[in-house]
């Protein structure tokens, strides 16, 4: 039998879903179900890995851990990664497919739609429950005729949909009033409750304006989920930056704190490598998106990208270039991750126009290195050790276990000590092979590792390295990121929970709203 579904929809971008949807992930596991999520298709840069080696969108990864299942390439089976504004690079069941503009989108949604649902008829095979998050907003009515991602999907699975609304934003009951009469009659019929979310304050003072809203939309209101501070969850949106750009985390009273800025490039990707950074006391992490705004930092990050050449001209153009080169020569501290990885080399090479016309750039040469793109993707989870031999507090970490996995393009030719001894996860060799860069003095480091800071060993030896010192309060052993990431996962699951009325939702659902019997009882 095919699982029940559970579809959540917004009344536009980044009023909640991905959160509401991995809550309620969370939720019904914790009653005993089988839970898988699901996306259709999702629009981020921000992607994961999964362990057959394909990507999908890292919320759905976040999903995946909600329902402390594996992440896999059919919970996201159409991931859109953006290259410029109107192009985006289409991965289909974790591999890339084509790189298309958004005028040629539609033209693919036969081949598309077979996708989806093959991938939502194999999740629904094998669970109790799937919970199935929209994009956008379904009211999108010049989109209607070939979305594929919204009320299609609600169609197909014949799934009761709740809609999620942002009250931060304000205009909440206007959102909902609005999305509800541009809806077809048979897509309002799937819409069985609504939700406000992020709000801050009484709830008792939202009740004229709930009475109101049932009535003129006929459509109960489910509950009012409070606005949840400090969850440390990724951000799936590089819009979010624009909100932490320039903005210090460093925690009051701090003595032997590090400011460390990460350059906020047009096309970042993977920008959740520096969440694990803000589980450490005195550390600041802010995003720079112009020279201005650097300053002197006690280290500079140069982050992944979707698009290595385009963001290494920005980086030029904007003068960051030579803020980084003249903090480095200074002595600063700087770190290449995957595409800033290998900005920091000699050159780029794209002779086979992997990311447009075919072309070389002059990297920042702060590392002995050369890269040259193929069109060969490279995605899988890695793990293994920190090289010996690291220079100062670096050493620290020598031989410590780090995990993560590599999403990218290109062969990197380095001509310095390595960074780390890694192997591919599952691949049970004995030995693996370095990766990355370490510059003669230390001071500048590359990696492909996304995920270098989850374990706290290496996270801390490289703070060290920066002038961190940890504090009298701090965790002696530290915190891995996913320790801290499932915390986080309870916490938003028991405040959603507190705030709906998940005896009514699971008979939307068409749940048992009662535990299972205790083994042996009659």
């Amino acid at each position: 039998m095919a699982a029940k579904t559970l579809m959540i929809q917004g009344t536009g971008s980044s009023v909640g879903k991905s959160l509401v949807t991995a809550a309620l992930c969370r939720v019904f596991t914790r009653k005993g179900l089988r839970v898988l999520p699901y996306k259709s298709q999702n629009m981020s840069n921000n992607a994961a890995a999964t362990a057959e080696g394909g990507e999908i969108g890292r919320a759905q990864a976040i999903q995946a851990a909600a329902c402390r299942a594996a992440p896999r390439v059919d919970m996201n089976p159409i991931l859109l990664k953006p290259e410029a504004d109107a192009r985006s690079q289409v991965v289909l069941l974790g591999r890339p497919y084509k790189t298309l503009r958004a005028s040629e989108y539609r033209h693919e949604k036969e081949r598309l739609w077979a996708a989806a649902t093959g991938a939502l008829d194999r999740l629904r095979a094998e669970a109790d429950l799937v919970i199935i998050e929209g994009a956008g907003s379904p009211a999108e009515i010049n989109l209607r005729a070939d979305e594929i991602v919204n009320m299609a999907v609600a169609r197909y699975a014949s799934s009761p949909v709740i809609l999620v609304g942002d009250i931060d934003t304000g205009g909440v009951f206007a959102q909902f009033v609005g999305t509800l009469a541009l809806l077809e009659e048979d897509e309002r019929a799937l819409v069985k409750g609504l939700v406000i979310n992020k709000f801050r304050g009484d709830p008792s003072l939202l009740a004229p304006g709930i009475t109101e809203l049932e009535r003129i939309g006929g459509k109960p209101v489910l509950g009012v989920v409070p606005w949840i501070r400090g969850l440390g969850l990724a951000e799936e949106d590089g819009a979010a930056l624009e909100i932490k750009a320039g903005r210090a985390r460093l925690s009051p009273g701090a003595p032997h704190g590090v400011d460390i800025a990460v350059i906020r490039l047009p096309r970042i990707s993977n920008f959740d490598d520096f969440d694990a950074l803000g589980l450490e006391t005195g550390v600041s992490v802010r995003f720079v998106g112009m020279a201005a705004e650097l300053g002197r930092p006690d280290a500079v990050i140069l982050p992944g990208t979707k698009s290595t050449i385009d963001d290494l001209c920005w980086l030029k153009e904007t003068g960051l270039e030579l803020g980084v080169r003249w903090l480095s020569r200074l002595g600063t501290p700087v770190l290449g991750i995957c595409g800033g990885f290998q900005m920091l080399g000699e050159t780029i090479e794209d002779e086979l126009g992997v990311e447009g016309a075919p072309r070389i750039e002059r990297g920042l040469g702060l590392l002995p290195l050369r890269t040259a793109f193929t069109r060969e993707k490279r995605v899988v989870r890695r793990r293994g050790r920190v090289a010996t031999g690291l220079p100062g507090a670096l050493s620290m970490a020598a031989g410590a276990a780090v995990q993560g996995y590599e999403i990218h393009a290109g062969i990197s030719e380095v001509r310095c000590p390595g960074l780390f001894t890694l192997e591919d996860e599952g691949a049970g060799t004995a030995d693996g092979v370095l990766d990355g860069a370490v510059s003669a003095d230390g001071k500048t480091l590359g990696t492909y590792l996304h995920g270098l800071f989850d374990l706290p060993n290496f996270r801390r030896a490289w703070l060290s390295s920066i002038g961190w010192t940890i504090d009298g309060s701090a965790t002696a052993g530290g915190t891995r990121l996913d320790d801290a990431r499932d915390a986080a996962l309870d916490r938003l699951a028991d405040a959603v929970a507190d705030a709906i009325d998940m005896d009514t939702l699971c008979r939307i659902v068409g749940i048992d709203t009662q535990p299972p019997p205790r083994e042996g009882a009659r």
